[in-house]
């Protein structure tokens, strides 16, 4: 369902500035993975998926989403393929619109654009049953504007956004990180039984060694724009954060503060 061949991205490249973000990165997911990634900060997680969604061309490298190239696309193009949340909840979803609208514009992504009418009865009710699993009470504030939403209502109505039409690759950076811990535990429960359910490919950025054992069939750690560790399987299912700490020297990282 992915596949990355050789990637590398280098910013500033030449100035006393330079990055070396990623350094040849080999990655494939098989349909149904669901990998949490995890790293240091600056180890290159978020550059990996911003290349992937093509915030920026890479320097070298290819990057093959199903069963198309899409390496040379730009980022509005690759939109059909992926869906995304971020870690700040005001990121994608429209402030001033009501959620059946914002849930509109998701299930009509790459649609082509017609004078029907705005939202059917039929796609209303839809919105409904999908809202009312999300157990937050939305379906019942269909009109309400998204800006009056907590930042976890916020963040849940993302992640159905990005998951109402079924995406080749769903990309989750960070997206639990902005919210309080009982908040996040909600949205990533909702996280993974929408995966499982609709059978998602699935990558997951997160600062969380707990999290990222806890979740996905297999675990990635990244370090200076490679990918050091790679787990699945019953290895992953025995893994313990302890096991993490001597995989990968961590120190002074964000990481440690949340075991």
């Amino acid at each position: 369902m992915l596949e990355l061949k050789g990637i590398h991205k280098t910013f500033n490249a030449g100035t006393i500035n330079e990055k070396r973000a990623l350094n040849g990165i080999d990655l494939k997911l098989e349909p149904g993975d669901f990998v949490t990634i995890i790293g240091g900060n600056g180890a290159g997680k978020s550059t990996m998926l911003n290349a992937i969604s093509g915030v920026f061309p890479v320097d070298q490298g290819s990057i093959v989403i199903g069963h198309t190239d899409v390496t040379s696309l730009p980022e509005y193009k690759r939109a059909k393929y992926l869906g995304r949340v971020f870690q700040d909840p005001m990121m994608g979803t429209a402030a001033n619109m009501g959620i059946e609208e914002n849930l509109a514009l998701a299930a009509r992504r790459g649609d082509a654009r017609t004078f029907r009418k705005g939202i059917t009865a039929k796609e209303r009710e839809l919105y409904r049953e999908k809202l009312a699993p999300l157990g937050l009470g939305l379906e019942n504030r269909m009109t309400s504007k998204v800006g009056l939403l907590s930042g976890g209502q916020r963040q849940a109505l993302t992640l159905l956004m990005a998951t109402i039409k079924k995406p080749s690759l769903l990309l989750l950076d960070e997206h639990t990180a902005a919210l309080d811990p009982k908040t996040a535990d909600k949205v990533l429960q909702l996280t993974d039984e929408i995966i499982r359910r609709d059978q998602l490919t699935a990558l997951m950025v997160t600062h969380n060694m707990r999290n990222a054992i806890t979740y996905g069939n297999r675990l990635v750690m990244m370090n200076e724009g490679r990918i050091v560790v790679d787990i699945k399987g019953e290895e992953k299912q025995n893994l313990q954060v302890s096991d993490l700490l001597k995989k990968f020297n961590i120190e002074n990282d964000r990481m440690l503060l949340s075991e």
